[in-house]
């Protein structure tokens, strides 16, 4: 048995996995937690595990943030997790930290046919993949191909800084910036981004909007998914022009991701904004803008994008990194990305 879990600013994913059916994990158990309402992972462990009568072999939690040394600071949450803490609370031998898109690279090999959602025609390739991800946060991570398998790596390229292109994006970044100081591809591709997107329309006066809207905003759990909803069905332009702007970026920083990692294997977009919005990713501007990299067009033109539609991608990465590192007799805390 397999504990594993992914976590991120907004929710906390934890499963028990059986490995009687490796290499194909079967997910027994999982329960989904509202991060911040919690103090720490080991919290929510003591509350998952509290009525389950399992032995585990072993355990590995992908946390959106940078890990070092089997230690993380997760980016929005004022959480620590440590390795070796989470090992003696769980009785366990084997415990292992990844960032959590480390998580989903590992899970895109565990994906089913339907789990997946193409955006261009370009086929399958050999080589590198990338992953993007915006949700609370932006992810990236790469796949480095060594001839024989995929080896998923970290990095905290969504902190790296917004590059504009055009004249509006040049006054959002001039917006970002005044609120902001540093301006981070982050700013702008999670779901606090799009808010910041839709701020900056309405400020400066690009789009009105209405009233009932402003109500509406100002009572919203989650002002990104109103903005989504309203943007996709036309209701509101504010919102509508608030979601090109959002793909139309997150389309430039994909290639961008592509080209540092010549991501010829295919470019994945995972988290929790991806497939939601999914009709819009669709629509010309997205790949437009993943391909407009001048004399790389044509190679642009040849990566295979794909939208995770599975939102268990981390988990079942978690799952098998586990089980792989376990299987190999890895020691705890020894192995961080």
């Amino acid at each position: 048995m397999i504990l594993a879990g992914d976590i991120g600013g907004t929710h906390t994913r934890i499963a028990l996995f059986d490995e009687q059916s490796a290499p194909r994990l079967r997910m027994v158990l999982e329960q989904i937690y509202a991060s911040r309402e919690h103090h720490g992972l080991e919290e929510i462990l003591s509350l998952f595990l509290s009525n389950q009568q399992v032995k585990l072999q072993a355990a590995c939690f992908g946390v959106a943030g940078p890990v070092l040394k089997g230690r993380a600071t997760a980016s929005n949450l004022a959480w620590i997790l440590d390795a070796l803490s989470l090992a003696k609370l769980l009785k366990l031998e084997s415990v292992w930290l990844l960032n959590d898109l480390a998580a989903h690279a590992a899970g895109i090999e565990h994906l089913e046919a339907g789990d997946l959602a193409p955006l261009n025609s370009a086929p399958a390739g050999e080589g590198n993949r990338a992953l993007i991800a915006a949700g609370t946060g932006l992810g990236e991570a790469g796949v480095f191909w060594d001839g024989r398998q995929h080896l998923p790596f970290a990095s905290e390229g969504g902190h790296a800084d917004f590059a504009p292109r055009n004249e509006t994006e040049i006054q959002l970044h001039r917006h970002l910036a005044a609120k902001f100081g540093h301006v981070s591809c982050e700013r702008i591709l999670s779901g606090p981004g799009l808010k910041n997107v839709y701020d900056f329309l309405r400020d400066s006066g690009t789009k009105e909007e209405p009233e009932n809207l402003k109500q509406e905003m100002s009572q919203a759990a989650d002002p990104a998914a109103l903005i989504a909803r309203y943007g996709l069905s036309g209701k509101a332009s504010l919102c509508a022009h608030a979601l090109t702007i959002f793909a139309s970026v997150y389309g430039a920083e994909a290639g961008n991701v592509a080209l540092r990692f010549l991501a010829t294997g295919g470019v994945y977009l995972s988290g929790g904004i991806a497939a939601r919005i999914l009709p819009k990713l669709q629509e010309p501007g997205f790949m437009q803008a993943f391909a407009d990299k001048g004399r790389m067009q044509a190679l642009m033109k040849t990566i295979p994008v794909h939208v995770v539609t599975n939102d268990r991608v981390g988990l079942l990465g978690a799952a098998h990194y586990a089980w792989l590192q376990h299987n190999r007799g890895a020691s705890t805390g020894t192995v961080s990305a």
